[in-house]
């Protein structure tokens, strides 16, 4: 992945700096429990609800396990259709591809619909060193953009900022982009609105370059599909003479009949709506309509090494609906700059660690970054048991083991910090294993409970585990002997 986000602190130091600001987290209360009310409505209206989530899982699992075949139909098709097909292996040859292409139009402008791809890579960052300027169209990208900030919530990048806050950066920025803010600019929403709407048609009509992503792509017939709500994706899509996709490879769906199921389960999982506002397709080019040219950039940039891994290779079926965020009691209360990745919250805790490895210490932190109460389990329209990953990358954090990065297979040392840890779960193991001495501890547990502190600060790496945690108070009796003195005990049940 882009080294967009190095130099962030790990997710508990960046969190605690979070949970401090308290506009910060009164933006993202309100926000993340409007969206999250409006989507239960949204979802309640639909009968068959669990089986769209288990066709879509199906779907998805069933496309991962075939991915070879559907990207050689993909470009089959893309191709038949009058699109040139592209393969980036990583980051840097993505951006390499996309700059030299935007290069031969003779263009230093291009126009950019919301795409978490072209941000994984840093595109707008490798453009601006060839003296290419990218210009965001979303609404709440263009926000962030303009505040020469980053995005913090997967659905609505600018969930952090309140309207006073877009009101100061539409005046003090607006003119250094392009079309400045209004004079005496409010920050109603129908004022703000207005204000980027009439600064962003002028770079609609004028950009001959397009870049976008996709929420999907039909391998039968090579189309691919935007979802937005704005109508800026669609600007973007038609206007431009040359349109340029960056996609990750996992976003294929088979057939159209596939794609039906997830045009059901995106819209009420992201905005709560029944449908998309604007639903683009498009397939290659056609004369007289839309882009007379038309690249696809199939990006792996981690995702193969990451379906190599069987447990964690679930995170692939993630449509980005960012429902999970919106229920985590984690993210609501840090942020979504706190996961050091543009995937922040629950699917950014399991997908950036497998993208970029955990070499890193934000990247070894993710895992962690989590209650695994199971809300984001419960909400996630592909069923992605996302408590189930993060226990297996935290076993791979403290562990190591074998993993496959970059095509190979190599063998992770397990991380620095937390020998501490590995000590008690063999000790845990050991006791477990014998009864005797499991029931013994606990009783000795049970009648020394008053002296026990209510934290037990540990020294070294075991500091940073304990310093957030206090010790669960121990009971009077220990579970085993309240058993044998009670009537099940009696009876001798088991």
């Amino acid at each position: 992945m882009s080294g967009t986000f190095v130099g962030m602190p790990a997710f508990p130091k960046a969190a605690h700096e979070a949970v401090n600001n308290p506009t910060l987290r009164g933006n993202l209360r309100h926000a993340t429990h409007t969206i999250r009310a409006k989507r239960e409505k949204a979802v309640a209206e639909v009968s068959d609800w669990a089986e769209l989530r288990e066709a879509g899982k199906r779907i998805k699992d069933h496309t991962l396990r075939h991915l070879d075949h559907y990207l050689v139909q993909l470009e089959e098709s893309v191709t038949a259709a009058g699109g040139i097909v592209h393969w980036a292996a990583d980051a840097e040859e993505a951006n390499r591809i996309v700059t030299e292409l935007v290069k031969a139009t003779g263009e230093s402008e291009v126009v950019k619909v919301k795409s978490m791809a072209t941000q994984e890579i840093g595109l707008n960052e490798a453009l601006e060193e060839a003296g290419i300027h990218a210009y965001e169209t979303d609404l709440a990208e263009l926000i962030v953009q303009l505040g020469k900030d980053r995005p913090s919530h997967i659905l609505v990048p600018a969930i952090h900022r309140n309207r006073g806050e877009i009101r100061d950066i539409f005046t003090k920025e607006m003119s250094e982009w392009g079309r400045p803010a209004p004079e005496g600019l409010t920050d109603t929403p129908a004022e703000l609105a207005e204000a980027a709407r009439l600064h962003l048609r002028e770079k609609f009509l004028r950009a001959k370059v397009g870049v976008s992503g996709a929420n999907f792509m039909v391998a039968e017939t090579g189309t691919l599909v935007v979802v937005e709500s704005e109508g800026n994706g669609r600007m973007c899509l038609t206007l431009p003479e040359t349109l340029i996709s960056v996609v990750g490879i996992e976003k294929i769906v088979p057939t159209w009949q596939d794609l039906e199921v997830f045009l059901q389960t995106l819209p009420r999982s992201s905005t709560a709506e029944r449908m998309n506002p604007y639903t683009s397709t498009w397939t290659g080019t056609t004369d007289g309509d839309g882009p007379k040219t038309f690249h696809l950039v199939l990006l792996d940039n981690g995702r193969t090494d990451t379906l190599a891994d069987e447990v964690g290779r679930q995170a692939l079926r993630c449509i980005r609906c960012s429902a999970c965020l919106n229920v985590c009691p984690v993210y609501e209360r840090a942020g979504g700059h706190a996961y050091g990745s543009v995937y922040p919250g629950p699917i950014g805790a399991i997908l950036s660690p497998q993208l970029r490895g955990t070499a890193s210490e934000i990247d070894a932190s993710l895992p962690y970054a989590s209650s695994l109460c199971g809300a984001c389990y419960e909400v996630c329209p592909v069923a992605i048991d996302i408590p189930e990953v993060l226990v297996h990358l935290r076993e791979r954090v403290v562990q190591g083991g074998e993993v496959t990065r970059e095509g190979n297979k190599v063998v992770l040392k397990p991380a620095k910090g937390h020998a501490a840890e590995r000590a008690a779960m063999r000790a845990a193991r050991w006791a477990f294993a014998r009864p005797g001495a499991l029931r013994t501890g606990q009783r000795l547990a049970s009648r020394t409970r008053r002296l026990h502190p209510r934290s037990l600060p540990l020294p070294g790496p075991g500091k940073a585990w304990s310093a957030t945690r206090d010790l669960p108070p121990v009971p009077a009796e220990p579970f085993r002997d309240w058993w044998q003195r009670t009537q099940g005990g009696k009876d001798g049940a088991k």
